[in-house]
């Protein structure tokens, strides 16, 4: 599984490490932003409406409360409260006028307010963010903890062409830093800063009062792209889709033999969430396309909010390769991931974020482009091979560890199927016979291992092996080994994710990439001076 080289485009050179101690603070809130203090990183401004973009959500939530209130008491309202309104109604009507207006007066001193104090800078260490005028808050995201990079449109941003720029960094959630609304073309171009100094680039730091240097994108290459109705047709052949066609079934069948619409009436959450759902798959994973750069994996998708991601080369934690029972006759297969900062918490679509996704659908060939995007190396001589075995395989063809015979007895149809193959760059776990799942977690990304024991496992001598990951779509789980054998298989695992993790090198993966090619060059010229009669380069 080896892929193309890369070569990254010449950055633009300059000192920009800030000095150690230095305080990031910016100036007092309403002055112009200047540089950070000891470090020469200015403080930028976002645009003018985001306070705006940002609060209308709780506006809109606001007024359906009002509205919800008002229509569930308008009806126990006295005649006489109503022949006084008719009686003043221009009063009424200019005093709804002038709260209306004041609260806009009201909003826009505070969205100003806020605005000036809402600013951000990007440092050779850190990106940093301070917002809040009642309640102030400052956010760092170190550089070299970050995990991916998006440029997030939502619908209201796309009316105004403005974009944000989403840091995601190790810790996920609150950790996390947004900067934005920008112009779509600073957004790009901030996303280009932002991955070069986390790649570990020297970036000019721009001068006060001045625009920052532009940074070159890295080019990039196109692998992947999902067509609408391939979408469409993957959703219509899921459990889901089908269990929201039998429900809708089963609900008109309960109004025609009852003769009530009363039932439908009570079920209409159940209804709203289920078709929410799967709209909220098509409309994230809409106009899907996926691409190499030597920045990292550059993912694009989405139809009302557009999201274009990066993540760096070895930012993903774990992979995950699926195939539904129905999707077999197409040869389909769904690839997710786990990443560091995509948790459970990361706002998505319906509580499945469209982050996670590396494929939403695809042939076998492009399944294994994708798992190729972030594993370049299988780690066999014949990965051809072990990947017939782990996808649609079972017994132990190709290596695999599989349940012993006792096994049967719990896992009948699945005790030949479930199994785990362990390679010299990852571990792997496939399962499920219904539903085929492979589960890929490179050694240097192993959170933790455990053993579990239930009654019954105890009794027959089984044990299951967990490979702890980040929060996200991924949980390897190795069902009903032999227990002697998964005791055995933690212990050399666990030294294997220990010696991989030393051996990963520095958080600025250009600078690893920097060091690998070095250390290939001066593998080559000992090589050279080996047959020379020269001493080899160390």
């Amino acid at each position: 599984m080896a892929g193309p080289d890369h070569t990254l485009p010449p950055a633009p050179g300059g000192p920009g490490p800030a000095a150690p101690g230095a305080d990031p603070g910016p100036a007092a809130s309403g002055a112009d932003p200047g540089p950070a203090a000891g470090s020469g990183t200015p403080w930028r401004r976002v645009h003018k409406i985001t306070p705006v973009l940002n609060a209308w959500k709780v506006v809109v939530a606001a007024v359906a409360f009002v509205a919800y209130q008002a229509t569930d008491q308008i009806g126990n309202l006295p005649p006489d409260v109503w022949d006084t309104v008719a009686a003043f109604r221009a009063r009424a009507v200019l005093a709804v006028v002038g709260v209306l207006v004041v609260v806009a007066l009201l909003a826009g001193v505070y969205s100003m307010l806020a605005w000036r104090r809402m600013r951000f800078a990007v440092g050779a260490e850190s990106v940093d963010l301070h917002t809040g005028i009642l309640f102030r808050q400052e956010r760092h995201a170190r550089l070299n903890r970050v995990q991916a990079v998006d440029v997030v449109q939502p619908l209201l941003g796309r009316l105004f062409g403005l974009a944000q720029v989403r840091v995601e960094t190790a810790g996920g959630g609150e950790s996390n830093v947004v900067l934005g609304y920008l112009r779509e073309p600073e957004a790009q171009q901030l996303r280009n800063e932002v991955m070069a100094r986390a790649a570990g680039v020297e970036v000019a730091p721009a001068a006060a009062g001045a625009e920052p240097a532009p940074v070159p994108a890295a080019p990039e290459r196109e692998l992947l792209q999902v067509p609408p109705g391939r979408i469409v047709g993957s959703l219509l052949l899921s459990g889901s889709a089908i269990f929201f066609a039998l429900f809708v079934a089963g609900l008109a069948a309960l109004v025609v033999v009852t003769g009530e619409f009363a039932p439908v009436f009570g079920l209409i959450p159940l209804f709203l969430g289920l078709g929410g759902y799967v709209w909220g798959r098509f409309a994230g994973e809409f106009g899907f396309r996926a691409a190499i750069s030597p920045d990292g994996v550059r993912l694009r998708h989405g139809l009302l909010e557009t999201r274009t991601q990066t993540v760096p080369p070895g930012r993903v934690q774990a992979v995950v390769l699926k195939q539904g029972l129905l999707w077999r006759r197409r040869g389909w297969w769904r690839v997710e991931v786990n990443i560091a900062g995509y948790g459970e918490h990361t706002p998505g679509q319906n509580g499945r974020p469209a982050e996670t996704v590396l494929l939403p659908v695809g042939d076998r060939g492009e399944a294994l482009t994708a798992l190729w995007l972030v594993l370049p190396d299988l780690g066999v001589d014949d990965p051809q091979a072990v990947l017939d075995a782990a996808l649609e395989g079972e017994g132990e063809a190709a290596g695999f560890l599989t349940s012993p015979a006792r096994a049967r007895t719990l896992d009948p149809l699945v005790w030949r199927r479930s199994g785990l193959r362990i390679t010299r760059t990852a571990l792997l776990v496939r399962r499920g016979r219904f539903t085929r799942q492979l589960d890929v977690v490179p050694h240097e990304r192993t959170q933790s291992l455990a053993l579990t024991q239930g009654p019954l496992e105890r009794r027959f001598g089984l044990a299951d092996l967990h490979a702890h990951s980040v929060p996200g779509p991924v949980t390897p789980v190795a069902h009903h080994l032999d227990a002697a054998v998964a005791a055995r298989v933690l212990v050399e695992q666990a030294q294997r994710a220990r010696t991989a993790r030393a051996q990963e090198g520095p958080e600025e993966w250009l600078r690893r990439v920097d060091r690998a090619a070095a250390e290939d060059a001066g593998q080559v010229a000992g090589e050279a001076g080996t047959e020379t009669g020269a001493a080899p380069l160390r």
